[in-house]
């Protein structure tokens, strides 16, 4: 039986499904119980060359994607969480240090993602009020970073938006909207600054 299958057996059996997750991740803690991380070797996909630093959090589930492609680094003190999406990393990318990725998250070839970034495809429900949020559940959109983009420190990426092939989001950006290619983001919330003219070979303002 193929895992998509599983899935949609689990899907109709809340109670089973309920189950089976508080086998594989602690309820409180949040990340894999131990018994699942020595298991890591198994099912985390690495492409030659690619490392991943001894002190990352790796809260990833074998229900879930992680793919790292060839010669790609996730730098220390980064978080990797793919517990409720698939995280895809391309080819020579670098996540640098103290990252947060929560899927789903594709990031294709030759990505720089600078220190402390937070690229987070999860956003918690709010909409009840006679409950409290934290029990009111999660809503989940693909986080897409193109090719050749380059992310500068301490930005945030929310659900949903695309970064287009070969943009800069400047240092201190929160993205909140898709950006264009080759195009520089910069501000709280993101706006384009600067955009690569084809006719005049030059990164010309906005």
């Amino acid at each position: 039986m193929s895992a998509t299958k599983i899935k949609e057996k689990l899907k109709s059996h809340p109670g089973i499904k309920n189950a089976m997750l508080n086998m594989m991740v602690d309820p409180v803690l949040t990340r894999p119980r131990l018994w699942l991380r020595l298991l890591f070797p198994f099912y985390i996909k690495k492409g030659r060359r690619s490392f991943i630093y001894r002190n990352v959090r790796k809260d990833i589930v074998p229900f879930n994607i992680f793919h790292i492609g060839s010669a790609s680094v996730i730098e220390s003190f980064s978080i990797i969480n793919n517990m409720v999406g698939d995280i895809i990393i391309g080819d020579k990318c670098r996540v640098g240090l103290s990252n947060t990725i929560i899927g789903p998250v594709r990031i294709e070839n030759n990505v720089m993602i600078g220190q402390h970034v937070v690229v987070s495809a999860l956003n918690h429900n709010y909409t009840d009020i006679s409950k409290p949020i934290s029990h009111q559940g999660i809503s989940t959109s693909l986080i897409t970073i193109e090719e050749g983009v380059w992310v500068g420190a301490n930005s945030v990426i929310t659900a949903g938006v695309t970064i287009g092939r070969n943009s800069v989001i400047a240092a201190g950006s929160v993205v909140t909207k898709d950006v264009p290619p080759f195009c520089v983001a910069a501000g709280s919330p993101a706006k384009i600054i600067k955009r690569y003219s084809s006719q005049s070979k030059q990164w010309e303002r906005v």
